[in-house]
């Protein structure tokens, strides 16, 4: 486990799957991230990578090659090494080898890097076309924050509000975990989403297009909660894990696969297409009050 910290802040992250663990509020003695509890979910912040959710069959079709990839891709699950480590940054690596090409066959270098200002925590992600053609490849974070997030508050006390009026349909999610061919009614003019448990047992809710670049966790019992800012992602889902004590803010450059995809990877709705010795750049932040 690395740490990095500043005046305000203590974050943690793991090597394995460059995985953000903790962020620690010095001055409230607060812990803004999900404890990880295996009985509910055991992760905390996966990096979501080559791509978002799930594939039809677990299956795509590349340069007439079959290949198969498990929901939300491997980076998640391999260790990082770590190129670049300050008080309040630090900068992880994975590069594609022989093993990962017989399963994504791609030359890739995938940085994440974490830094700190003041309560502030940014999250990138650079990608690297390190091949000779070109690279298909989604990326999206998943990080799971603690809710209720103090002591004498309740899961259905908080909200998210988002920084404009959204009219915007929720995209179901299948059996299999895939996105369904209608979308369903959601919000209508408004920028308020009141959380409860129940509002997930249907999944996650997937968003696309959203006019908002930032949501905010708030409560009207307490003035702690987060602004986390999404800008340049271009879906966003929010999840918990059925009756757990936690929300999941996920931006995406990518999406699972429709009920109807043909599995070729070119053709993948939110495939993101990356010529070679380009580079790929998103970033993320949250700043907990």
């Amino acid at each position: 486990m690395f740490k990095i910290e500043n005046k305000d802040l203590e974050v943690k992250i793991a090597a394995k799957g460059a995985e953000l663990q903790h962020i620690y509020h010095k001055g409230h003695k607060l812990e803004y991230m999900w404890k990880g509890d295996r009985s509910f979910w055991a992760k905390h912040s996966p990096i979501l990578f080559p791509i978002v959710g799930t594939l039809k069959g677990y299956r795509y079709f590349y340069g007439g090659k079959e290949y198969s990839l498990s929901r939300h891709g491997f980076a998640r699950d391999l260790e990082f090494d770590v190129v670049g480590k300050k008080d309040d940054f630090i900068e992880f690596v994975l590069v594609s080898d022989e093993k990962i090409k017989m399963i994504y066959p791609f030359e890739f270098k995938l940085a994440i890097s974490y830094s700190l200002n003041e309560n502030k925590l940014t999250t990138s992600y650079l990608i690297t076309n390190a091949g000779e053609g070109d690279l298909y490849f989604s990326i999206g974070g998943h990080p799971a924050f603690a809710v209720p997030l103090v002591k004498d508050t309740e899961y259905e006390d908080y909200y998210l509000e988002f920084n404009k009026l959204e009219t915007v349909p929720r995209w179901p999610i299948s059996k299999d975990g895939l996105i369904e061919k209608k979308p369903i009614p959601f919000m209508d003019h408004e920028n308020r989403l009141k959380l409860s448990k129940k509002l997930f047992y249907q999944d996650a809710i997937v968003l696309k297009h959203l006019a908002s670049d930032t949501v905010s966790l708030k409560s009207l019992k307490t003035s702690h909660g987060f602004d986390f800012s999404f800008g340049g992602f271009p879906y966003l889902g929010i999840w918990a894990a059925r009756d757990a004590d936690f929300v999941c803010i996920e931006p995406w450059c990518g999406i699972a696969d429709g009920v109807d995809s043909d599995q070729e990877l070119t053709h993948k709705e939110g495939i993101n297409k990356l010529e070679a010795g380009n580079q790929f750049e998103r970033t993320w932040s949250v700043s907990v009050h």
